[in-house]
C-alpha cells in the first residue's frame, strides 16, 4: 500500500508524495514541519500572491497607482516577496467531500498591503487525492477573491515542489518530455526581454530528452502557442478550461512516471541548478545543485506590467481567480 500524501499548514506545502512499491517520496522536503520556516528553495510551497518575478519589484499601474515591492531577487520581486504565501500559516486541513478519494482544503487571508500588494485577498487550495493501486492522482485547485481594500489586485498562484524520481543526489537519468517548447526569452535576471516568444534551443515539443547531472540548465517560462497568440483571451479563472499536459517525466532506474497537467497557459521549468541546502538538525540531507526539478504552472512572467498580458493576472472585486493542476504518478510494472 502506498503511504499517504502529506501537506503541512505552513505554505499549504506538500511535504511527502510517496510513489510505488517502495514508497519513494518524489518531492524534496524537510523531515520535520519546523524546518520549513527556513525554506530558501520554496520546497513544496503554495506560491502567492504573485508567483515568479516582477520586474524591478515595481507594479507600474494597478488600482490607479504604482506599487513598490520588496526586491528579494536581485532588483526583482520573486514569489510574492520576502514573506510570501509559501511562508504563511494556512488554516487547515479542512476535510472536503470527495467520493473518489480524500480531499483537504487550506485557507489564507492575505491582508491589504501584504508585501505591499493592494487589497485584502482570501485564498484557498484544495488537494484531492485518488489512489488506484500503485497509481496516484493529486488534483490541486486554487481560488482567490479580492474582498476589500482595493478595486483590483494581481494574483498568480502555483506550487513549487521539486521532483526527484530516482531518490539519488541528482536528477541524472530523468527522461523529460515537455508539452511545448515555446518560451519567453529572458534577460539575465529572469525577466522577459519583450513580449515575444521563441522555440527553446535544442528542446522540441513532445520529444523526450534526458536530464544529466549537469545539463541542460533551464529556468524559463514555457507557453502554449494558442495562449501566447491570444493572451487577452486567458481568463482570470482558468478552471473551466481543459487540462493540458505540461510535461511527462520518467526514470528508468525506479520506473517511476510523473505526468503534470494544468488549466494554466504557461509553466516555469527549472532544473534546479541553483538549489543548494546544508543538512539540517532533523536529519534532512544536504541538497546539491540539480537535486530536483520544478514545473510551476502559472501565468506569464511579469504579466502585471505588460498591457497585452495584464488581464490574465488582474483580479477585480466580484471576480474569482482560479486554476487547477493535476499530478499523476505511478510505478511501471
Amino acid at each position: 500500500m502506498v503511504n499517504p500524501v502529506n501537506v503541512i499548514p505552513r505554505g499549504a506545502t506538500i511535504q511527502l508524495l510517496p510513489v510505488g512499491s517502495k514508497n519513494l517520496n518524489i518531492v524534496l522536503n524537510f523531515n520535520t514541519a519546523e524546518q520549513y520556516s527556513d525554506n530558501p528553495g520554496h520546497f513544496g510551497e503554495t506560491i502567492g500572491r504573485v508567483a515568479n518575478r516582477i520586474k524591478n519589484a515595481l507594479i507600474n499601474d494597478l488600482d490607479g497607482r504604482s506599487w513598490q515591492l520588496a526586491k528579494n531577487n536581485g532588483e526583482n520581486s520573486l514569489h510574492g516577496g520576502v514573506i510570501g504565501w509559501g511562508q504563511k500559516i494556512w488554516t487547515g486541513p479542512t476535510k472536503v467531500d470527495y467520493k473518489e478519494g480524500t480531499a483537504y482544503r487550506y485557507d489564507l487571508t492575505s491582508p491589504n498591503l501584504d508585501e505591499n500588494f493592494p487589497g485584502e485577498v482570501k485564498a484557498s487550495v484544495i488537494y484531492r487525492i485518488k489512489d488506484e493501486g500503485l497509481k496516484r492522482r493529486i488534483e490541486v485547485e486554487y481560488e482567490a477573491e479580492l474582498v476589500s481594500g482595493a478595486e483590483e489586485t494581481c494574483v498568480n498562484m502555483t506550487n513549487h515542489s521539486y521532483f526527484n524520481l530516482n531518490g539519488d543526489e541528482t536528477i541524472a537519468g530523468t527522461v523529460a518530455t515537455l508539452g511545448t517548447n515555446l518560451h519567453l526569452p529572458m534577460d539575465a535576471t529572469g525577466i522577459p526581454i519583450d513580449e515575444s516568444a521563441a522555440p527553446y534551443p535544442k528542446i522540441f515539443t513532445n520529444k523526450p530528452f534526458t536530464l544529466t547531472a549537469t545539463e541542460p540548465n533551464i529556468d524559463d517560462c514555457f507557453v502554449f502557442p494558442n495562449s501566447f497568440a491570444a493572451p487577452d483571451k486567458i481568463p482570470i479563472d482558468t478552471r473551466p478550461l481543459p487540462l493540458r499536459t505540461l510535461g511527462s517525466f520518467y526514470h528508468p532506474d525506479t520506473k517511476i512516471h510523473l505526468k503534470i497537467e494544468s488549466t494554466e497557459p504557461a509553466f516555469q521549468f527549472y532544473t534546479g541548478q541553483w538549489n543548494m541546502l546544508d543538512a539540517r538538525p532533523d536529519g534532512t540531507p544536504k541538497r546539491i545543485p540539480r537535486s530536483g526539478f520544478c514545473v510551476e504552472p502559472s501565468r506569464f512572467v511579469d504579466a502585471v506590467n505588460r498591457p497585452a498580458w495584464k488581464n490574465m493576472v488582474l483580479l477585480k472585486k466580484g471576480e474569482k481567480y482560479g486554476s487547477k493542476n493535476v499530478y499523476t504518478v505511478w510505478e511501471e510494472q
